[in-house]
Parts: C-alpha cells; structure tokens; sequence
C-alpha cells in the first residue's frame, strides 16, 4: 500500500569483504474493519503503515494508495 520493496545493500566483513544482501521490509498480516462496508479486510502491510493508519484512518490510506496506483480494488 506504501510503496515499500526489498532493498539491496552489502555484508560488509571485518576484513572489509563485501557480498550483496537484501534488506526486507517489516511485513505483517493485519485485518482491518472497514465500518463503511461493514466488512474486515485481511492486508499485508508493513509496521510503518500499520502506524498510518491508526492516525490517519483506514479509508484515507486506502484512497491514497488508490490515487498512487499502489492497489486496485
């Protein structure tokens, strides 16, 4: 819903070698209430966006990732 993918970087050593690595993001399955629809919706968030829409509210964040072409429903 945020946008948020698998990040690249490297595993640095103590003798300076450097292999690649990924850094993930912090994905939960949550369910959200939907009181518009009166229905619960399971998502795949990460926590950052889990804090999102405690402030801002579930059908904001929903239409906003909507207008950015991050869902489609």
């Amino acid at each position: 819903m945020t946008g948020k993918r698998t990040r690249v970087g490297n595993n640095v050593s103590h003798a300076n070698n450097k292999t690649k690595r990924k850094f993930f993001p912090n994905l939960q399955k949550k369910r959200f209430y939907i009181p518009e629809q009166d229905a619960w919706v399971t998502l795949k968030v990460a926590t950052s966006t889990i804090r999102t829409i405690n402030k801002n509210g579930i059908m904001a964040v929903l239409k906003k990732a909507k207008q950015q072409g991050f869902i489609t429903y």
